[in-house]
């Protein structure tokens, strides 16, 4: 499902316009996102946990010549499904 997908479906779960629809996906991704951005996680019982792991520094090896690269720490969103989503 894609986001367009997920527009029409909440558009016809909960009528109104598909652009107010739209606003609420949005609303949504945004929120997450943001809270992600500042460090923060967001539990959505039985659904799952989103979170920002951080990756060490290390050395990598560039798959089309084979030479050594260097990766730098960095962020990176996890996601941690849920007993409901498991099951």
């Amino acid at each position: 499902m894609n986001k367009m997908q997920m527009v029409d479906a909440v558009h016809e779960k909960m009528g109104g316009t598909k652009k107010s629809a739209e606003d609420l996906v949005d609303l949504v991704f945004n929120t997450i996102t943001n809270e992600l951005k500042n460090g923060g996680e967001v539990s959505i019982t039985g659904f799952g946990v989103f979170a920002v792991k951080q990756r060490k520094e290390r050395e990598a090896r560039n798959p089309r010549t084979g030479e050594a690269v260097h990766v730098p720490a960095m962020k990176a969103p996890k996601f941690r499904a849920g007993k409901g989503l498991k099951e």
